[in-house]
């Protein structure tokens, strides 16, 4: 790693290591608690020689590298007791996993760079109590038809009302996967 040991991390760079240890986890190369154990000292990580020590006995991996354009997927994901909320500026990948499995999460597109005609989401929320908020600009079209719902009570558990049409060249979100809580879209005017 040399230079980039002592260079500040971000989101990015902690969420790509943390994919290489969930990776690990099904390959049974770590066990759940030692996962559980790194993704603790991953969220704490500062710099891009903190996240390498995590991985740095597994095989086939790497340092986190320095990119300046966002990899193709995002995952976000509960830790804890802290939600997950992915707001103001960032840029949007073609394809996103949320996993808000005990917590709420709120992903707000209204002022993020969008350059996708199409982004897929797949959403996992086991819990009741576990709420996602997805918040986007008037103009998008938001499709949830490839989401099941499940728990205690069964009602319409993704609430997508657009006050508008959707524009006819804007941008499409997909949702797929499954909630115990409640999927919340909210249409926004930008200024």
């Amino acid at each position: 790693m040399g230079d980039q040991a002592e260079l500040r991390a971000g989101d990015r760079d902690r969420d790509r290591t943390a994919e290489r240890l969930r990776a690990a986890v099904g390959e049974g190369r770590i066990t759940l608690d030692e996962m559980t154990d790194r993704l603790d000292r991953l969220y704490a990580a500062r710099t891009y020689g903190e996240l390498e020590a995590l991985v740095a006995d597994l095989p086939g991996t790497r340092a986190p590298e320095v990119r300046s354009e966002p990899a193709d997927d995002l995952l976000l994901f509960t830790r804890g007791t802290r939600a997950v909320r992915r707001t103001g500026r960032w840029r949007v990948p073609p394809r996103i996993t949320l996993d808000c499995t005990w917590r709420t999460a709120v992903v707000d597109f209204r002022y993020a760079d969008c350059p996708h005609r199409e982004i897929d989401m797949t959403v996992r929320c086991d819990s009741m109590f576990g709420d996602i908020v997805v918040r986007v600009p008037i103009g998008w079209r938001v499709v949830a038809d490839e989401v099941t719902s499940g728990g205690w009570i069964r009602h319409k558990r993704v609430h997508n009302t657009s006050p508008v049409p959707p524009d006819p060249d804007g941008v499409v979100l997909r949702l797929s996967g499954h909630i115990g809580g409640d999927i919340w879209v909210r249409y926004h005017r930008i200024p």
